[in-house]
């Protein structure tokens, strides 16, 4: 098992569950892909959290799985990647990042993708996107969230020095929306999806503010184009 899912007072709670940090082979990232089809399908009511389990979120894509794939599986895990996120975001009622712990690369991307996300005060959590220094640029549709989640200040340092920042600096630069005691992180955030899933025209909102980006993402996954991977050679995913 690589994503767990469960239900918790009509809350989907989908969990990253690849030991011991969470990192992201071709087989997790499918599971992941159909964990929100499912629930852009199946819509619960009291919204989704995502998290990780033992204390780390995501450290994005496993880079010695990626080491070892053919061109051809290295094609199709940046193509999944893309349709992973085309689906979270497709998500119509409200998706709460439960950031537990480290998120970096393609996890960090995950918790941009959320529309609401709380992080456990944890100071040794470390948060980034250290594509450039693992040596390959960002797939597609991560790219696209990126660009449309931070600020352009924002963007150019975090992406270009590979900075890891902490929890409580990601909270200061406004990319999380609260901290909470890591103890209480699943609690307050189920609690949160619920209530903001309760607003009536929470769906109708969540169009109008992130349709755009997600119609952009499935336009792109549907195309399976990657202009920025293709043919890159390198073995080591930023992601």
């Amino acid at each position: 098992m690589t994503v767990a899912l469960s239900t918790i007072d009509e809350t989907l709670l989908v969990t990253i569950d690849r030991q011991p940090v969470n990192a992201l082979d071709l087989y997790a990232i499918t599971a992941l892909e159909q964990a929100f089809a499912t629930a852009a399908r199946e819509v619960p009511r009291g919204g989704v959290v995502l998290t990780g389990v033992g204390g780390v979120f995501s450290a994005g894509v496993d880079t010695r799985a990626f080491a070892s794939y053919s061109g051809e599986q290295r094609l199709a895990m940046l193509q999944a990647i893309t349709r992973m996120v085309a689906k979270l975001l497709e998500i119509p009622v409200p998706v709460v990042a439960a950031i537990n712990g480290h998120a970096l690369g393609g996890g960090f991307v995950l918790m941009l993708g959320c529309d609401y996300r709380i992080g456990a005060d944890v100071g040794a959590s470390r948060l980034g996107m250290t594509e450039a220094q693992a040596g390959i640029p960002f797939p597609a549709g991560p790219l696209e969230i990126i660009r449309h989640e931070l600020a352009p200040e924002l963007l150019r340092r975090l992406t270009l020095t590979s900075a890891v920042l902490s929890m409580r600096e990601v909270r200061d630069s406004r990319i999380i929306d609260e901290l909470c005691a890591a103890e209480d992180i699943q609690s307050r955030s189920l609690a949160q999806a619920r209530r903001l899933a309760a607003q009536p025209a929470f769906r109708t909102v969540k169009r109008q503010i992130r349709g755009g980006l997600a119609q952009r993402v499935a336009a792109l996954a549907s195309s399976g184009e990657d202009g920025f991977c293709i043919g890159t050679g390198s073995s080591h995913p930023g992601m």
